[in-house]
C-alpha cells in the first residue's frame, strides 16, 4: 500500500472534519457581534456541550457502520439499531430541555452561573433533534466509507456548513434574536441539511451494492453481536464528550469563571480545527487495514501526520494568526481574547497526541477489540478527573489546568492503547507480528 493511496482515501474524510469544525467558529463569530456576547457565547458553549454529550452514544455509529455493514442484511440491522438509539436519546434530550431536570444538570451539577444558565435552556430546546440528525447521517456515512465513497461525505459537510453559516448570518442580519438562539438554530439547520444530503447520496448504493439479500460471508450479523460490538464504542464516546462538561464544571468554580467559560468554546473550536486531521484517521485505518502488509504503511502515514499537525499548531500559536483569529475573526472582547490567547500554549501537545490515539483506536476497532478502546477511555477519564480535582483543590488557573488535564489524560490513553496494540502488531518496528489481541 502506497502513502498516496492512504492520503487520497483519507483526504475527503479530513476535508469533511475540517469543514465541520469550521462551523463552530462561524457561529461563535456571529454571536460575538451581537449584544451581550460574553454571556451568549458561554451559554452557547454549554448548550452545545450538553447536546453532544447526549449524542455521544451514537458518535461511533460511524465506526460501527464502517466496520460491520457489508451487505443488505447487515445494512438493515444497523439501520434498525440506529433508529432505536435515536428514539432513546431524543427522549433524554426532551427530558433535560423541558423538565426540572434542566436545573439539576445545568445549575446544580455544572454549577453554571444563573445569568448564563437562563440562556442555556432555549438553546437546548432548539437542539432536541440534534442527536437524531447526527445519528442518521453518521450511520449512512459509515456505509459510504466502507464502499469507498468518501468524497460524498466531504460534499455533505459542505452542505452542512453552507446551511449553518447561511442561517446564522441571515438571522444575525435580519432578526434581533439573542445570540444563543441564532447559534442553536443555525447548528440544527446544518445537521438536518447534512442528514438529508446523506439520505439522497446513499441511494445509488442501495440500488446496487446493497440491493441484494446475499450475505458476503457465511455468518450473518446478529443484533446481539452488533450491540456488544458497539457498546464499548458508545461508552468511549460518552466519556470523550463528558470531558467538555467536566471542564465547564471546573472553570465555573475557578478564577474569572464568566471569562473562562466564554473563552473555552473558542479554544475548544481551535483544538477541533487542529485535530481535524486526526479525527479523520480511525475510519481510514478501519477501512484500509487488510492484514499485516498494511500495518507499516498506515503507521508511517499516522506518524507523518502527527509531525505535520505539530508544525501547524506551532505556527498558528506563535505567529500573528492566533491574535488575528481571536480578535479580528472572532471579534472577542479584550479580556476574554487575551485569556484565550495566553492559554493556547498549554494546549499545544493535545492535537499531536490525538493523532496517535486515533490511529491506535482504528487498529483496535478493525480487529474488533472495541473493549480495549473503552478501557483506554476509562484511563483517560480517571486522569482527567484527578487533575481537574487537583486544580480545584489548589486553585490553579482554570484554562491551563484544563489543558494539562486533557493532554496528560490523552497521553495515558495512548500508553494503554499502545500496550494493547503491541500484542497485535509491533508499533515501532517494521517486523510484522500476527498474534491476536
Amino acid at each position: 500500500m502506497k502513502q498516496r493511496d492512504i492520503f487520497w482515501f483519507w483526504l475527503p474524510l479530513f476535508a469533511s472534519w475540517l469543514l465541520m469544525t469550521a462551523e463552530g467558529p462561524i457561529v461563535s463569530a456571529a454571536i460575538n457581534r451581537l449584544p451581550n456576547e460574553v454571556i451568549m457565547l458561554a451559554a452557547q458553549g454549554i448548550a452545545v456541550s450538553l447536546a453532544v454529550t447526549i449524542e455521544s452514544p451514537v458518535i461511533n455509529i460511524l465506526a460501527t457502520s464502517t466496520a460491520l455493514v457489508k451487505d443488505r442484511a447487515s445494512y438493515l440491522l444497523v439501520r434498525r439499531f440506529t433508529l432505536h438509539w435515536i428514539v432513546l436519546l431524543t427522549a433524554v434530550s426532551i427530558l433535560i430541555a423541558f423538565t426540572p431536570a434542566f436545573d439539576l444538570v445545568v445549575r446544580q451539577w455544572l454549577g453554571t452561573p444563573d445569568e448564563i444558565a437562563d440562556w442555556v435552556r432555549p438553546g437546548l430546546q432548539i437542539m432536541i433533534f440534534w442527536t437524531a440528525a447526527i445519528a442518521w447521517r453518521r450511520f449512512l456515512q459509515g456505509v459510504m466509507i466502507h464502499f469507498n465513497q468518501t468524497r460524498k461525505i466531504a460534499w455533505g459537510t459542505a452542505v452542512r456548513l453552507l446551511a449553518s453559516g447561511g442561517t446564522v448570518i441571515g438571522l444575525a442580519t435580519l432578526t434581533s434574536w439573542p445570540g444563543v438562539v441564532n447559534g442553536a438554530t443555525a447548528l440544527m439547520a446544518g445537521v438536518i441539511a447534512e442528514a438529508l444530503y446523506a439520505t439522497v447520496a446513499i441511494r445509488p448504493l442501495l440500488q446496487n451494492e446493497l440491493a441484494l439479500n446475499d450475505q458476503n460471508d457465511g455468518t450473518p450479523l446478529t443484533y446481539r453481536e452488533l450491540f456488544w460490538f458497539h457498546l464499548p464504542l458508545a461508552g468511549t464516546a460518552v466519556m470523550v464528550l463528558l470531558v467538555q462538561p467536566l471542564v465547564a464544571f471546573s472553570l465555573a468554580r475557578l478564577e474569572r469563571p464568566t471569562e473562562s467559560l466564554a473563552a473555552w468554546p473558542v479554544i475548544f473550536q481551535i483544538m477541533l480545527l487542529a485535530r481535524a486531521a486526526a479525527l479523520a484517521l480511525p475510519e481510514a485505518v478501519i477501512a484500509l487495514t487488510k492484514g499485516p502488509a498494511t500495518y507499516q504503511p498506515i503507521r508511517r502515514f499516522a506518524l507523518t501526520l502527527a509531525g505535520l499537525v505539530a508544525l501547524a499548531i506551532l505556527l498558528f500559536t506563535f505567529s500573528p494568526l492566533a491574535r488575528f483569529y481571536l480578535f479580528d475573526v472572532q471579534d472577542m472582547t479584550a479580556d476574554v481574547g487575551a485569556l484565550a490567547q495566553g492559554s493556547l500554549i498549554y494546549f499545544l501537545p493535545f492535537p499531536v497526541l490525538t493523532v496517535l490515539s486515533m490511529w491506535l483506536r482504528g487498529v483496535l476497532i478493525n480487529g474488533r477489540k472495541t473493549t480495549a478502546v473503552n478501557i483506554a477511555m476509562v484511563v483517560n477519564m480517571v486522569v482527567t478527573v484527578v487533575i481537574l480535582a487537583l486544580g480545584l483543590a489548589a486553585r490553579w488557573p482554570g484554562l491551563p489546568t484544563a489543558a494539562v488535564a486533557l493532554s496528560l489524560a490523552l497521553l495515558a490513553e495512548i500508553l494503554y492503547l499502545g500496550w494493547r496494540t503491541q500484542r497485535f502488531i509491533p508499533i515501532f518496528t517494521t517486523k510484522m507480528a500476527t498474534r491476536s489481541l
